[in-house]
């Protein structure tokens, strides 16, 4: 079962500090703005790269809606890596996006 965190929640950890987020927007969606602190790994580029992500490491995982952020939350679950799913994505993002 997916764990889902809200953008609210999701801003409050980030001010916190410590917080994995991986945005799985295509390269062009994440250039043109994204949440800061966000590193990216485009879906499409998924089943090659996934394996860069640290299974010792909790990771939050946030796309435009939520929808692709769901997808590759039940892949890496699958996997063996803790994820939570980021409900709203960047669209839902209320502060400046980088």
């Amino acid at each position: 079962m997916t764990k889902n965190i809200s953008i609210a929640d999701l801003q409050v950890l980030l001010a916190a500090g410590g917080v994995n987020l991986v945005d799985v927007r295509e390269a062009d969606e994440y250039a043109s703005g994204h949440v800061p602190g966000a590193t990216n790994l485009p879906l499409s580029d998924f089943l090659e790269r996934y394996g860069e992500l640290d299974k010792e490491k909790s990771y939050h995982i946030i796309c435009q809606s939520g929808a692709r952020s769901a997808q590759a939350c039940a892949f890496l679950e699958e996997e063996g890596y803790d994820v939570t799913n980021v409900a709203g994505g960047t669209s839902a993002w209320m502060g400046d996006l980088e």
